[in-house]
């Protein structure tokens, strides 16, 4: 595969911004001319990297290369700070990660990069922050993706988030936090695009959704639990989705390296034998 780092000033983001795209391979049968002016658009990949990571996570501790590969894949994996996916316009001069990603990134990349627009050639996915990310993009946006992958993380139902949840002294707790005054309060938090919790009860059978994978190693302390928990509501609001479970996996990259493997099979992607080797 082809490896681009790309950096730009976003709008969005109020900053230089950098990302990474894995780029399917000219087959070795073709000429260079022929092949990179066929005008042909390829299915895409969004992958978003959990809390403390890059655009760089995916590339160095897993082999998505490979797989992207083998399935003639473009995969874009965007940098998120600790941001949740969400919009934080108090931070700083404002960092709009949730819109910066529809409104910004993929206009970016369909028209600099072969890249098919087409909701069918369309998948998300993301570990722990960026399965949380992967969630909230595919509730919110369901017309742009045809199947999200959900891994190390679970919706939680923010209904019972009380003012003492929000106060806790963690890290997560005052990302929380924050999360909920850029949103202008615990109620209006609650209506917002974050609850996906009752954004995916309101459009469960509804036929709207792509179709949801959510994966976890059953000893995994942060998630499992919650996990159950969803799967629980989900069976409970007819939620059509897979809940894929590795024993003994913690939150851990031994487990996203299969679990993202399980995510290709479960988007429908083929191998096509375009990987010389």
């Amino acid at each position: 595969m082809s490896i681009a780092t790309l950096n730009f000033e976003s709008m969005y983001l109020k900053s230089n911004h950098q990302i990474s795209i894995i780029l399917p391979d000219k087959p070795r049968d073709l000429s260079p001319k022929s092949y990179y002016e066929s005008g042909k658009k390829y299915k895409v990949l969004w992958l978003l990297h959990g809390t403390y990571g890059d655009h760089t996570d995916w590339l160095r501790r897993t082999n998505i290369e490979l797989y992207a590969c083998e399935k003639n894949l473009i995969v874009v994996m965007p940098s998120a700070l600790n941001s949740n996916y969400s919009n934080w316009d108090q931070c700083m001069m404002g960092f709009g990660m949730y819109d910066y990603l529809t409104e910004e990134l993929m206009p970016l990349i369909y028209n600099w990069f072969p890249a098919s627009d087409k909701r069918e050639d369309n998948f998300i996915a993301g570990l722990s922050m960026g399965g949380r990310g992967t969630i909230k993009f595919a509730a919110n946006h369901p017309d742009k993706f045809a199947a999200a992958a959900v891994l190390s993380a679970a919706p939680t139902n923010f209904q019972n988030l009380t003012e003492e949840d929000l106060h806790k002294d963690d890290m997560f707790s005052r990302r929380m936090l924050g999360m909920v005054q850029n949103a202008g309060g615990l109620e209006s938090f609650k209506n917002s695009s974050e609850n996906v919790w009752d954004i995916l009860s309101a459009l469960a059978g509804s036929g709207r959704l792509p179709k949801l994978l959510f994966a976890c190693g059953t000893a995994d302390t942060m998630i499992y639990e919650n996990l159950l928990l969803f799967k629980k509501h989900a069976e409970e609001i007819g939620l059509d989705a897979e809940f894929w479970t590795l024993d003994g996996y913690e939150h851990e990259w031994r487990f996203w390296d299969l679990a993202i493997q399980h995510a290709l099979q479960f988007f429908g992607l083929e191998d096509t034998g375009a990987s010389p080797y």
